[in-house]
Protein backbone atom coordinates (compact mmCIF):
# COMPACT_ATOMS: atom_id res chain seq x y z
CA UNK A 1 0.00 0.00 0.00
CA UNK A 2 1.38 3.56 -1.06
CA UNK A 3 1.01 6.42 -3.17
CA UNK A 4 1.19 5.31 -6.73
CA UNK A 5 3.00 8.78 -8.38
CA UNK A 6 1.71 7.65 -12.24
CA UNK A 7 5.04 9.96 -13.76
CA UNK A 8 3.97 12.97 -11.76
CA UNK A 9 5.39 14.03 -8.17
CA UNK A 10 3.14 15.77 -6.02
CA UNK A 11 5.29 16.61 -2.74
CA UNK A 12 5.97 20.02 -3.27
CA UNK A 13 2.72 20.96 -3.46
CA UNK A 14 0.57 22.37 -0.86
CA UNK A 15 -2.40 20.07 0.31
CA UNK A 16 -6.22 20.05 0.59
CA UNK A 17 -6.26 19.10 4.90
CA UNK A 18 -6.43 22.35 6.66
CA UNK A 19 -7.52 23.37 9.97
CA UNK A 20 -11.42 22.49 9.27
CA UNK A 21 -10.30 18.72 7.49
CA UNK A 22 -11.97 16.85 10.61
CA UNK A 23 -15.13 18.92 10.44
CA UNK A 24 -15.95 18.23 6.90
CA UNK A 25 -18.81 15.67 5.74
CA UNK A 26 -16.72 13.45 3.21
CA UNK A 27 -18.65 14.28 -0.12
CA UNK A 28 -17.24 18.19 0.84
CA UNK A 29 -13.92 16.15 1.58
CA UNK A 30 -13.94 14.77 -1.96
CA UNK A 31 -15.44 17.39 -3.91
CA UNK A 32 -11.94 19.35 -2.07
CA UNK A 33 -9.50 16.81 -3.27
CA UNK A 34 -11.12 16.98 -6.81
CA UNK A 35 -11.34 20.78 -6.90
CA UNK A 36 -7.40 20.31 -6.32
CA UNK A 37 -6.63 17.55 -8.65
CA UNK A 38 -8.88 20.16 -11.31
CA UNK A 39 -6.46 23.14 -10.10
CA UNK A 40 -3.29 21.80 -8.31
CA UNK A 41 -1.61 24.44 -6.52
CA UNK A 42 1.99 24.89 -7.78
CA UNK A 43 2.07 23.13 -11.06
CA UNK A 44 3.84 25.14 -13.91
CA UNK A 45 2.09 23.83 -17.37
CA UNK A 46 4.67 24.29 -20.14
CA UNK A 47 2.44 26.30 -22.02
CA UNK A 48 -1.03 28.04 -22.45
CA UNK A 49 -2.07 25.41 -24.29
CA UNK A 50 -1.07 22.63 -21.79
CA UNK A 51 -2.82 24.16 -19.26
CA UNK A 52 -6.39 24.10 -21.09
CA UNK A 53 -5.56 20.50 -21.78
CA UNK A 54 -5.30 19.76 -18.30
CA UNK A 55 -8.51 21.56 -17.38
CA UNK A 56 -10.76 20.13 -20.25
CA UNK A 57 -9.12 16.26 -19.52
CA UNK A 58 -9.38 16.62 -15.57
CA UNK A 59 -13.14 18.15 -15.95
CA UNK A 60 -14.17 15.34 -18.14
CA UNK A 61 -12.55 12.55 -15.39
CA UNK A 62 -14.13 14.66 -12.41
CA UNK A 63 -17.69 14.79 -13.96
CA UNK A 64 -17.67 11.32 -15.27
CA UNK A 65 -16.39 9.84 -11.64
CA UNK A 66 -19.21 12.36 -9.93
CA UNK A 67 -21.84 10.60 -12.33
CA UNK A 68 -22.55 14.36 -13.91
CA UNK A 69 -22.60 14.44 -17.99
CA UNK A 70 -19.18 15.04 -19.28
CA UNK A 71 -18.03 17.07 -22.66
CA UNK A 72 -17.46 12.92 -24.27
CA UNK A 73 -16.79 10.28 -22.77
CA UNK A 74 -13.24 9.66 -21.38
CA UNK A 75 -10.76 7.39 -22.47
CA UNK A 76 -7.80 5.31 -20.42
CA UNK A 77 -5.62 3.62 -23.30
CA UNK A 78 -4.00 0.52 -22.29
CA UNK A 79 -0.50 1.75 -23.61
CA UNK A 80 1.29 -0.67 -20.84
CA UNK A 81 5.18 -1.14 -22.20
CA UNK A 82 4.01 0.12 -25.65
CA UNK A 83 6.67 2.62 -25.68
CA UNK A 84 9.52 0.17 -25.02
CA UNK A 85 8.33 -2.45 -27.27
CA UNK A 86 7.76 0.06 -30.05
CA UNK A 87 10.96 1.68 -29.84
CA UNK A 88 12.70 -1.69 -30.19
CA UNK A 89 13.96 -2.02 -26.36
CA UNK A 90 12.85 -5.18 -24.06
CA UNK A 91 10.89 -4.64 -20.41
CA UNK A 92 14.66 -5.94 -19.56
CA UNK A 93 16.51 -3.22 -20.63
CA UNK A 94 13.80 -0.83 -19.39
CA UNK A 95 14.51 -2.16 -16.10
CA UNK A 96 18.17 -1.91 -15.93
CA UNK A 97 19.23 1.10 -18.50
CA UNK A 98 17.04 3.53 -17.22
CA UNK A 99 18.71 6.28 -19.42
CA UNK A 100 17.18 3.77 -22.35
CA UNK A 101 13.42 3.79 -20.78
CA UNK A 102 13.46 7.59 -20.56
CA UNK A 103 14.39 7.53 -24.19
CA UNK A 104 11.95 5.78 -25.16
CA UNK A 105 8.89 7.36 -23.39
CA UNK A 106 10.33 10.70 -24.44
CA UNK A 107 10.15 9.41 -28.15
CA UNK A 108 6.87 8.00 -27.65
CA UNK A 109 5.56 11.42 -26.25
CA UNK A 110 6.66 13.78 -28.98
CA UNK A 111 5.53 10.92 -31.71
CA UNK A 112 2.17 9.86 -30.04
CA UNK A 113 0.89 11.73 -26.75
CA UNK A 114 -1.41 14.30 -28.49
CA UNK A 115 -2.81 11.79 -31.01
CA UNK A 116 -3.57 9.21 -28.52
CA UNK A 117 -4.54 11.84 -25.79
CA UNK A 118 -2.01 9.47 -23.68
CA UNK A 119 1.45 10.81 -21.74
CA UNK A 120 3.84 8.14 -21.04
CA UNK A 121 5.72 7.86 -17.94
CA UNK A 122 9.01 5.37 -17.15
CA UNK A 123 7.85 3.93 -14.23
CA UNK A 124 9.10 0.45 -13.97
CA UNK A 125 10.37 -1.45 -11.26
CA UNK A 126 14.20 -0.92 -11.41
CA UNK A 127 15.95 -4.60 -11.69
CA UNK A 128 18.99 -4.17 -10.07
CA UNK A 129 16.84 -2.88 -7.08
CA UNK A 130 15.18 -6.29 -6.51
CA UNK A 131 18.11 -8.15 -7.69
CA UNK A 132 19.75 -6.65 -4.15
CA UNK A 133 16.66 -8.03 -2.21
CA UNK A 134 16.83 -11.05 -4.10
CA UNK A 135 13.10 -10.63 -4.10
CA UNK A 136 10.87 -13.88 -4.31
CA UNK A 137 7.52 -12.34 -4.80
CA UNK A 138 8.00 -11.57 -8.42
CA UNK A 139 10.10 -13.23 -11.37
CA UNK A 140 10.93 -10.97 -14.39
CA UNK A 141 13.24 -11.06 -17.61
CA UNK A 142 16.17 -12.57 -16.79
CA UNK A 143 15.58 -13.47 -12.99
CA UNK A 144 13.70 -17.22 -13.77
CA UNK A 145 12.54 -16.02 -16.65
CA UNK A 146 13.68 -15.34 -19.82
CA UNK A 147 15.75 -12.20 -21.14
CA UNK A 148 13.06 -11.10 -23.62
CA UNK A 149 9.70 -12.19 -21.65
CA UNK A 150 7.74 -8.70 -21.77
CA UNK A 151 6.44 -9.13 -18.47
CA UNK A 152 6.70 -9.30 -14.77
CA UNK A 153 4.87 -12.42 -13.00
CA UNK A 154 3.91 -12.85 -9.49
CA UNK A 155 5.54 -16.03 -7.43
CA UNK A 156 2.67 -16.96 -4.66
CA UNK A 157 3.86 -19.40 -1.86
CA UNK A 158 3.04 -19.78 1.31
CA UNK A 159 4.76 -17.06 2.94
CA UNK A 160 2.85 -17.32 6.32
CA UNK A 161 2.60 -20.78 8.04
CA UNK A 162 -1.24 -21.95 9.58
CA UNK A 163 0.09 -21.75 12.97
CA UNK A 164 1.46 -17.89 12.64
CA UNK A 165 -2.07 -16.40 12.71
CA UNK A 166 -1.91 -15.64 16.09
CA UNK A 167 2.19 -13.66 15.51
CA UNK A 168 0.52 -11.59 12.57
CA UNK A 169 -2.83 -10.70 14.47
CA UNK A 170 -0.85 -9.93 17.98
CA UNK A 171 1.88 -7.52 16.19
CA UNK A 172 2.06 -7.21 12.48
CA UNK A 173 4.49 -5.15 12.22
CA UNK A 174 7.46 -7.48 14.25
CA UNK A 175 5.48 -10.02 11.50
CA UNK A 176 6.65 -8.04 8.67
CA UNK A 177 9.89 -7.27 10.30
CA UNK A 178 11.53 -10.85 11.69
CA UNK A 179 8.94 -13.18 9.62
CA UNK A 180 7.73 -12.43 6.22
CA UNK A 181 10.56 -9.45 5.29
CA UNK A 182 13.21 -12.22 5.62
CA UNK A 183 10.78 -14.82 3.83
CA UNK A 184 9.79 -12.34 0.68
CA UNK A 185 13.65 -10.83 0.36
CA UNK A 186 16.57 -13.35 0.58
CA UNK A 187 18.98 -9.99 1.41
CA UNK A 188 16.64 -9.64 4.88
CA UNK A 189 17.32 -13.10 6.27
CA UNK A 190 19.22 -11.79 8.74
CA UNK A 191 16.00 -9.59 10.38
CA UNK A 192 15.22 -13.19 12.11
CA UNK A 193 18.12 -12.75 14.65
CA UNK A 194 16.82 -9.51 16.12
CA UNK A 195 15.02 -9.60 19.03
CA UNK A 196 11.10 -8.02 19.27
CA UNK A 197 12.05 -4.18 19.45
CA UNK A 198 10.23 -3.75 22.63
CA UNK A 199 13.26 -5.63 24.06
CA UNK A 200 14.84 -2.40 24.29
CA UNK A 201 13.42 -1.42 27.45
CA UNK A 202 15.68 1.19 29.72
CA UNK A 203 18.96 -0.66 29.66
CA UNK A 204 21.10 -0.93 26.31
CA UNK A 205 22.94 -4.06 26.91
CA UNK A 206 25.33 -6.71 25.00
CA UNK A 207 22.42 -9.04 24.50
CA UNK A 208 20.14 -6.98 22.40
CA UNK A 209 22.98 -5.77 20.09
CA UNK A 210 24.72 -8.68 18.96
CA UNK A 211 22.78 -9.51 16.39
CA UNK A 212 24.29 -6.42 14.50
CA UNK A 213 27.77 -7.84 14.98
CA UNK A 214 27.10 -10.95 12.70
CA UNK A 215 28.61 -10.68 9.13
CA UNK A 216 25.51 -11.66 7.78
CA UNK A 217 23.85 -8.49 9.51
CA UNK A 218 26.28 -6.09 8.28
CA UNK A 219 26.17 -7.49 4.61
CA UNK A 220 22.15 -6.91 4.66
CA UNK A 221 22.85 -3.08 6.18
CA UNK A 222 25.79 -2.83 3.51
CA UNK A 223 22.87 -4.28 0.72
CA UNK A 224 20.48 -1.43 2.31
CA UNK A 225 23.13 1.41 1.49
CA UNK A 226 23.35 -0.04 -2.12
CA UNK A 227 20.10 -0.45 -2.32
CA UNK A 228 19.25 3.37 -1.78
CA UNK A 229 22.08 4.13 -4.13
CA UNK A 230 20.55 2.49 -7.08
CA UNK A 231 16.95 4.33 -5.93
CA UNK A 232 18.62 7.50 -6.50
CA UNK A 233 20.26 6.98 -9.43
CA UNK A 234 16.84 5.73 -10.78
CA UNK A 235 15.07 8.86 -9.46
CA UNK A 236 18.07 10.89 -11.31
CA UNK A 237 16.79 8.98 -14.57
CA UNK A 238 13.38 9.89 -13.82
CA UNK A 239 14.05 13.56 -12.85
CA UNK A 240 15.89 13.58 -16.14
CA UNK A 241 12.61 12.77 -18.26
CA UNK A 242 11.71 16.45 -18.58
CA UNK A 243 8.24 17.44 -17.11
CA UNK A 244 5.67 15.84 -15.76
CA UNK A 245 2.69 14.69 -17.49
CA UNK A 246 0.25 17.15 -15.74
CA UNK A 247 2.58 20.12 -16.68
CA UNK A 248 2.15 19.05 -20.24
CA UNK A 249 -1.45 18.79 -20.11
CA UNK A 250 -2.16 15.21 -18.81
CA UNK A 251 -3.51 14.68 -15.74
CA UNK A 252 -2.46 11.56 -13.44
CA UNK A 253 -5.31 9.96 -11.14
CA UNK A 254 -4.23 6.64 -9.98
CA UNK A 255 -3.31 8.24 -6.63
CA UNK A 256 -2.49 5.52 -3.84
CA UNK A 257 -2.58 1.82 -4.38
CA UNK A 258 -4.37 -0.55 -1.88
CA UNK A 259 -5.35 -4.36 -1.56
CA UNK A 260 -8.22 -6.26 -0.13
CA UNK A 261 -7.73 -7.54 2.88
CA UNK A 262 -8.67 -11.06 1.77
CA UNK A 263 -6.04 -10.69 -1.14
CA UNK A 264 -3.20 -9.72 1.20
CA UNK A 265 -3.80 -12.48 2.76
CA UNK A 266 -4.37 -14.71 0.15
CA UNK A 267 -1.85 -13.48 -2.32
CA UNK A 268 0.84 -11.98 -0.36
CA UNK A 269 1.10 -14.35 2.99
CA UNK A 270 -0.94 -18.01 2.99
CA UNK A 271 -1.37 -18.32 -0.76
CA UNK A 272 -4.52 -19.36 -2.65
CA UNK A 273 -4.58 -23.38 -1.82
CA UNK A 274 -4.04 -22.24 1.91
CA UNK A 275 -6.54 -19.36 2.72
CA UNK A 276 -9.00 -21.51 0.62
CA UNK A 277 -8.45 -24.26 3.16
CA UNK A 278 -8.98 -21.67 5.90
CA UNK A 279 -12.01 -20.40 5.13
CA UNK A 280 -13.49 -24.23 6.48
CA UNK A 281 -10.90 -25.16 8.87
CA UNK A 282 -9.85 -22.09 10.79
CA UNK A 283 -12.91 -19.79 9.62
CA UNK A 284 -12.84 -17.14 12.94
CA UNK A 285 -9.09 -17.13 13.25
CA UNK A 286 -9.41 -16.25 9.34
CA UNK A 287 -11.97 -13.55 9.94
CA UNK A 288 -10.17 -11.90 12.81
CA UNK A 289 -6.96 -11.83 10.77
CA UNK A 290 -8.57 -10.21 8.05
CA UNK A 291 -9.80 -7.71 10.93
CA UNK A 292 -6.87 -7.01 11.93
CA UNK A 293 -5.21 -6.78 7.91
CA UNK A 294 -8.01 -4.00 7.26
CA UNK A 295 -6.81 -1.76 10.25
CA UNK A 296 -3.11 -1.56 9.16
CA UNK A 297 -4.48 -1.58 5.24
CA UNK A 298 -6.32 1.65 6.44
CA UNK A 299 -3.24 3.00 8.56
CA UNK A 300 -0.89 2.78 5.59
CA UNK A 301 -3.28 4.20 2.73
CA UNK A 302 -3.25 7.20 5.22
CA UNK A 303 0.24 7.76 5.76
CA UNK A 304 1.05 7.76 2.26
CA UNK A 305 3.28 10.65 1.25
CA UNK A 306 1.24 12.59 -0.71
CA UNK A 307 -2.13 11.47 0.87
CA UNK A 308 -3.04 15.55 0.99
CA UNK A 309 -2.78 15.48 -2.85
CA UNK A 310 -4.48 12.68 -3.99
CA UNK A 311 -8.46 12.11 -4.43
CA UNK A 312 -7.93 8.69 -5.77
CA UNK A 313 -7.19 5.08 -4.56
CA UNK A 314 -7.03 2.00 -6.56
CA UNK A 315 -7.33 -1.58 -5.91
CA UNK A 316 -6.31 -4.69 -7.72
CA UNK A 317 -8.96 -7.32 -6.89
CA UNK A 318 -8.13 -10.71 -7.30
CA UNK A 319 -9.99 -13.27 -5.30
CA UNK A 320 -13.29 -11.96 -4.90
CA UNK A 321 -14.20 -12.85 -8.76
CA UNK A 322 -16.87 -15.15 -9.68
CA UNK A 323 -16.09 -19.11 -9.37
CA UNK A 324 -13.10 -17.94 -6.96
CA UNK A 325 -15.51 -18.58 -3.62
CA UNK A 326 -19.57 -18.83 -3.08
CA UNK A 327 -21.53 -15.51 -3.15
CA UNK A 328 -21.89 -16.85 0.58
CA UNK A 329 -18.22 -16.77 0.97
CA UNK A 330 -17.54 -13.20 -0.93
CA UNK A 331 -20.02 -11.99 1.37
CA UNK A 332 -18.43 -13.72 4.99
CA UNK A 333 -14.77 -13.11 3.94
CA UNK A 334 -14.14 -10.76 1.06
CA UNK A 335 -16.85 -8.37 1.32
CA UNK A 336 -16.29 -7.19 4.93
CA UNK A 337 -13.17 -6.54 5.52
CA UNK A 338 -12.73 -4.41 1.96
CA UNK A 339 -15.78 -2.60 2.65
CA UNK A 340 -14.19 -1.67 5.98
CA UNK A 341 -11.23 -0.08 4.17
CA UNK A 342 -13.54 1.62 1.64
CA UNK A 343 -15.89 2.68 4.07
CA UNK A 344 -12.64 4.35 5.91
CA UNK A 345 -11.32 5.80 3.01
CA UNK A 346 -14.50 7.28 1.59
CA UNK A 347 -15.15 9.01 4.99
CA UNK A 348 -11.38 11.29 3.70
CA UNK A 349 -13.02 12.03 1.06
CA UNK A 350 -11.06 9.45 -1.37
CA UNK A 351 -12.59 7.93 -4.25
CA UNK A 352 -12.47 4.30 -4.73
CA UNK A 353 -11.24 2.75 -7.79
CA UNK A 354 -12.49 -0.83 -7.57
CA UNK A 355 -9.97 -2.71 -10.57
CA UNK A 356 -12.17 -5.49 -10.33
CA UNK A 357 -9.90 -8.07 -11.99
CA UNK A 358 -12.28 -11.15 -14.02
CA UNK A 359 -15.84 -11.45 -13.77
CA UNK A 360 -18.05 -9.83 -11.23
CA UNK A 361 -21.05 -10.92 -12.83
CA UNK A 362 -22.44 -12.87 -9.37
CA UNK A 363 -21.12 -10.15 -7.29
CA UNK A 364 -22.84 -6.67 -8.40
CA UNK A 365 -26.01 -6.98 -5.75
CA UNK A 366 -23.47 -6.96 -3.12
CA UNK A 367 -21.04 -4.37 -4.09
CA UNK A 368 -23.51 -1.25 -4.56
CA UNK A 369 -24.00 0.32 -0.74
CA UNK A 370 -22.16 3.50 -1.07
CA UNK A 371 -22.97 7.34 -1.82
CA UNK A 372 -23.45 9.02 -4.68
CA UNK A 373 -20.09 9.40 -6.84
CA UNK A 374 -17.64 7.81 -4.14
CA UNK A 375 -16.70 4.65 -6.20
CA UNK A 376 -15.50 3.91 -9.41
CA UNK A 377 -16.10 0.08 -10.50
CA UNK A 378 -13.50 -0.72 -13.03
CA UNK A 379 -14.52 -4.30 -14.76
CA UNK A 380 -12.75 -6.49 -16.97
CA UNK A 381 -14.87 -9.21 -17.82
CA UNK A 382 -18.50 -8.29 -16.30
CA UNK A 383 -21.72 -7.95 -18.45
CA UNK A 384 -21.66 -3.83 -18.26
CA UNK A 385 -25.50 -3.32 -19.42
CA UNK A 386 -26.48 -5.23 -16.20
CA UNK A 387 -23.62 -3.55 -13.85
CA UNK A 388 -25.35 -0.10 -15.22
CA UNK A 389 -29.13 -1.46 -13.96
CA UNK A 390 -27.29 -2.41 -10.33
CA UNK A 391 -25.27 0.12 -10.08
CA UNK A 392 -24.70 3.45 -12.43
CA UNK A 393 -26.91 5.21 -10.29
CA UNK A 394 -24.21 5.61 -7.72
CA UNK A 395 -20.72 3.85 -8.91
CA UNK A 396 -18.95 5.08 -11.72
CA UNK A 397 -18.32 2.35 -14.33
CA UNK A 398 -15.03 1.87 -16.21
CA UNK A 399 -13.43 -1.09 -18.80
CA UNK A 400 -14.39 -4.51 -20.21
CA UNK A 401 -13.09 -3.39 -23.60
CA UNK A 402 -11.60 -7.01 -24.54
CA UNK A 403 -7.62 -6.80 -23.81
CA UNK A 404 -7.32 -9.89 -26.53
CA UNK A 405 -9.29 -7.88 -29.13
CA UNK A 406 -6.97 -4.83 -29.00
CA UNK A 407 -3.96 -7.64 -29.60
CA UNK A 408 -5.61 -9.89 -31.91
CA UNK A 409 -8.43 -7.65 -33.74
CA UNK A 410 -8.80 -5.57 -36.42
CA UNK A 411 -9.80 -1.85 -36.30
CA UNK A 412 -13.19 -1.58 -37.28
CA UNK A 413 -13.86 -4.24 -34.78
CA UNK A 414 -12.30 -2.70 -32.15
CA UNK A 415 -14.30 0.25 -33.43
CA UNK A 416 -17.06 -0.95 -33.19
CA UNK A 417 -16.75 -2.93 -29.56
CA UNK A 418 -16.14 0.84 -27.96
CA UNK A 419 -19.03 1.90 -29.84
CA UNK A 420 -21.26 -1.08 -28.33
CA UNK A 421 -19.79 -0.02 -24.77
CA UNK A 422 -20.00 3.77 -25.41
CA UNK A 423 -23.43 3.29 -26.36
CA UNK A 424 -24.42 1.13 -24.02
CA UNK A 425 -22.93 2.20 -20.86
CA UNK A 426 -21.93 5.60 -21.32
CA UNK A 427 -25.77 7.19 -21.61
CA UNK A 428 -26.03 9.75 -19.11
CA UNK A 429 -22.58 9.94 -18.34
CA UNK A 430 -20.80 7.59 -16.07
CA UNK A 431 -18.64 5.48 -18.13
CA UNK A 432 -15.36 5.46 -18.88
CA UNK A 433 -13.97 3.73 -21.76
CA UNK A 434 -10.55 1.71 -21.46
CA UNK A 435 -9.52 -2.04 -21.48
CA UNK A 436 -10.66 -4.33 -18.87
CA UNK A 437 -6.89 -4.91 -18.38
CA UNK A 438 -3.50 -3.87 -20.09
CA UNK A 439 -2.35 -6.47 -23.03
CA UNK A 440 1.41 -6.80 -23.67
CA UNK A 441 1.40 -6.01 -27.26
CA UNK A 442 -1.41 -3.57 -28.31
CA UNK A 443 -1.68 -2.81 -31.87
CA UNK A 444 -0.61 0.97 -32.82
CA UNK A 445 -3.79 0.79 -35.18
CA UNK A 446 -5.98 -0.52 -32.38
CA UNK A 447 -4.97 2.46 -29.99
CA UNK A 448 -5.52 4.72 -32.55
CA UNK A 449 -9.22 2.64 -33.19
CA UNK A 450 -10.22 3.62 -29.60
CA UNK A 451 -9.22 7.40 -29.83
CA UNK A 452 -11.49 7.28 -33.34
CA UNK A 453 -14.29 5.89 -31.33
CA UNK A 454 -14.64 8.12 -28.33
CA UNK A 455 -14.22 11.02 -30.47
CA UNK A 456 -16.59 9.53 -33.01
CA UNK A 457 -19.27 8.32 -30.97
CA UNK A 458 -18.48 9.49 -27.09
CA UNK A 459 -19.33 13.16 -27.51
CA UNK A 460 -22.13 14.43 -25.54
CA UNK A 461 -25.11 16.84 -27.13
CA UNK A 462 -25.85 19.40 -25.20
Amino acid sequence: MGTMLGGDSLANRAGVVTADWAGLRPEEKRQRRMDHFLSPPGLEFVSDQAARNYRTRARRLVDVYSLREPDRVPVQLPVGNFPFQHYGITLRTAMYDYDQAVRACRKFNEDFAEELEHFASPWITPGRVMDLLDYKLYSWPGHRLGMDVPSVQFMEAEYMKEDEYEALMRDPSDFWLRTYLPRVCGALAPLRSLPPVTDLVEVVNLVQFMPLASSGMQSMLQTLMDIGKEYGRFMEAMAAAGPSGAACGYPVGFGAFCKAPFDTLGDTLRGTQPILKDMYRRPERLLAALDVVADFTIRSVLRSPNIDNIFMVTYPLHKGADGWMSQKQFDTFYWPSLKKVMDALIKEGLLQHMFAEGGYNSRLESINDFPKGAVCWFFDKTDMSRAKKVLGDRCCLQGNLASSLIVTGRPGEVKAECRRLIEEVGAGGGYLLSAGATPEFPKLENLRAIMEAVREYGVYRK
